[in-house]
């Protein structure tokens, strides 16, 4: 079997503007960057927003495993698969952040017969919308430190600073450092920290703004520092606001692309759903849903990540409603969820599968308290038996979902036949009753506690100290109305990523909570999770090259 970097490179693409004219969309209506990308103009999405909106389908997965889920890949092939039915489909994905693509986990651009292509060019730099992002954050850092430097008019208290730098690459060594060593000019030598892009709040409110507008409101709100009575110092105070705006101006746009089987796709935006909310652009989403009749789109990591951000951050605020939710597994993530190690996954073991079947069965019930129907889709390796697929698919039936066998990685579109048929009868035998979780008034407490309890299936939630101090302090500034962006592992249920299946008897950690006022969000920090990951001790950056010719090798 080819790698999926030589597939793509093998793929005959279409130029972005055939792809843009099956949709409707004239050559003024996009801004093209090189061939086969470009950017949707502010004036297309407003002719075409009183267009009725299509139906909306969610893909989500159970938790990652190293034996792989293929999320995007089924995102990308159900989206193939509508096209091969004649229906008008078009897929919304997050960007891929460097670092990953460097790191351990590689770049979010599907896999086999079911990718978004260019791949080289969505997996590194893309349109330069994280650039934008890194910039503008940097850019707001670095007039928070001048004010201070030129006389500190606002009286900020700079051991309460609580903006940081970010970089767009897994980089540990950066998570806490010291700015400001040096002569009297070099400014005020303090504490500092860095995340990795994808968590800065910039991405979030980028990710959630509805318009140039409505970007500018939300920047202008964030909180980057307490002044010494301790009251929050936002990023309008210190004059930043017109400056990153203008960085973001050509970020705010969607990105059109397109797959193997040329199937319109608008990738923008990526916050990491670990650490941040996980999902590509409300503008991306909503103008989706007005190119097409069906617009499926994915949130990132496990269902307890990424599908409860999706619904309780990104749809509250939004105004999304939801019709349908395709839930990827694979029975060799099963396994592993069952106790089998990773080179054993290609033998049959019903006992293990019958055990890490429970990761699965939580994920069914927790998208199920949302109201909305879900097809849970078992993404298909040569090694699964029938008895294993045979027991997955009657599970699944039992808990009053619909069941598919997707193939997309080896067949593309073709494969994703089966999943698209049930999707669609669902959306047409069964209308969706989504509502959120939780009150946007209950206390911050009781919302990361429902979350902990009913999400995660934990026995409650214990507070570091510092955290404790943080929500009262939230809440005293008036902040206990916004909904929480829990930031875990995502490697289990539970905040401990060695805790696999469906684990019990635990309790979520909190060591920390900020408030992200520009994106409308708390963010609730468990367990050990980081905002800047670091590399691997074999990351994939050692076996990525590019040749004479500028053919690059080794992405994944």
């Amino acid at each position: 079997m080819k790698t999926d970097i030589e597939i793509a490179q093998e793929a005959k693409l279409a130029p972005i503007t055939e792809i843009a004219a099956g949709l409707g969309i004239s050559a003024d209506d996009i801004e093209l960057y090189g061939r086969y990308k470009a950017k949707l103009s502010d004036e297309y999405i407003e002719r075409i927003s009183s267009n009725p909106d299509g139906k909306l389908v969610l893909v989500t997965a159970i938790n990652p495993t190293p034996a792989g889920e293929g999320k995007t890949t089924t995102t990308v092939g159900l989206g193939q698969a509508f096209g091969k039915l004649g229906k008008k489909a078009v897929i919304a994905l997050r960007e891929p952040s460097l670092g990953p693509c460097f790191g351990v986990k590689g770049g979010a651009a599907g896999g086999g017969y079911a990718q978004v292509v260019p791949m080289e060019d969505l997996n590194l730099h893309f349109t330069g919308d994280f650039h934008a992002i890194t910039a503008a954050n940097n850019l707001c850092a670095a007039l928070l430190d001048n004010h201070i430097q030129q006389g500190n008019e606002l009286n900020i208290d700079a051991r309460n600073i609580v903006w940081k730098r970010c970089l767009d690459m897994n980089d540990r060594v950066l998570r806490n450092v010291v700015v400001g060593l040096g002569a009297k000019s070099d400014g005020f030598v303090r504490e500092d920290h860095f995340v990795i892009t994808v968590a800065s709040e910039i991405m979030a409110v980028l990710c959630l703004a509805d318009d140039m507008a409505d970007l500018k409101k939300r920047l202008g709100v964030m909180v980057v520092a307490y002044d010494m009575s301790g009251k929050p110092v936002t990023a309008s105070d210190i004059g930043a606001v017109g400056s990153m705006a203008a960085l973001l101006k050509d970020a705010l746009k969607p990105n059109l692309i397109q797959t193997l089987e040329h199937t319109p796709a608008i990738v923008h935006g990526g916050p990491f759903a670990n650490i941040a909310h996980g999902c590509n652009s409300v503008r991306a989403t909503r103008t989706a849903l007005k190119m097409a009749d069906y617009c499926i789109t994915e949130a990132g990591f496990g269902a307890d990540l990424g599908a409860e951000k999706f619904f309780d951050i990104k749809c509250r605020q939004a105004g999304l409603k939801p019709d349908a939710v395709v839930l990827v597994a694979t029975v060799r993530a099963l396994k592993y969820n069952g106790g089998v190690a990773k080179e054993d996954l290609n033998s049959e073991n019903m006992d293990a599968l019958k055990l890490g079947i429970s990761n699965l069965e939580k994920h069914i019930e927790n998208l199920q308290k949302y109201g909305v129907p879900v097809i849970v889709t078992l993404n298909a390796f040569v090694s699964d038996t029938d008895a294993e697929t045979s027991f997955v698919r009657q599970f699944c039936e039992s808990k009053g979902c619909e069941f598919a066998l997707s193939k997309v990685w080896e067949h593309g579109g073709e494969g994703g036949i089966e999943l698209a048929e049930k999707v669609l009868h669902t959306l047409d035998t069964r209308p969706s009753d989504f509502h959120v979780l939780y009150d946007e008034d209950d206390s911050i407490g009781s919302k990361i506690n429902r979350i902990s309890t009913e999400i995660y299936g934990s026995d409650g939630v214990e507070y570091m100290p510092a955290a404790l101090k943080q929500m009262s302090v939230l809440e005293k500034n008036g902040f206990g109305n916004l909904p929480v962006c829990m930031a875990k592992t995502q490697y289990s249920l539970s905040d401990d990523a060695d805790k696999l299946g469906r684990p019990s008897g635990f309790k979520i950690n909190v060591r920390e909570m900020y408030v992200s006022a520009g994106a409308g969000f708390i963010v609730v920090l468990t367990g050990s999770v980081m905002t800047m990951p670091g590399l691997s001790k074999s990351p994939a950056a050692y076996r990525i090259d590019v040749d004479e010719t500028g053919k690059i090798t080794g992405l994944f």
